[in-house]
């Protein structure tokens, strides 16, 4: 698994956790992933060991994050938070602190946000 794949990987277990869970859908979605990035046993089992207990926006590897990266972590991580139906209070917040942690310019961030909201809410609608 390549460093940028794993950060990304990595962020998005953050994000699952944001409202204090991770259960079946987030689950669904993490296996999916693993799936997506072709990932062998030894390296999906890696990131299954990390998503076993909680973790938080301060275990989000920034720092193997290239600027494209960063801008396609945050609109996943919108997405991410419908995966259970809502979004949570705990999750937009979480998002917001996101966006300060991946240096991401506000005026950009807020439509990178509400395009993302958008494409989750129609997301939403074909289930």
């Amino acid at each position: 698994m390549r460093d940028h794949e794993e950060a990304i990987l990595k962020s998005l277990v953050a994000v699952a956790w944001a409202d204090g869970r991770m259960e079946g859908e987030e689950k669904e979605v993490l296996e999916a992933l693993i799936s997506a990035f072709e990932l062998g046993s030894e390296d999906a089992q890696s990131v299954r060991d990390f998503a076993a207990s909680p973790k938080s926006l301060s275990d989000i590897p920034v720092d193997k994050l290239e600027e494209p990266d960063r801008r396609l972590l945050l609109q996943h991580a919108v997405i991410l938070s419908y995966i259970d139906g809502t979004q949570s209070d705990r999750e937009k917040v979480m998002l917001d602190e996101l966006v300060t942690k991946l240096a991401i310019p506000r005026s950009e961030a807020d439509g990178l946000l509400e395009a993302a909201d958008q494409r989750a809410k129609r997301l939403l609608d074909l289930l």
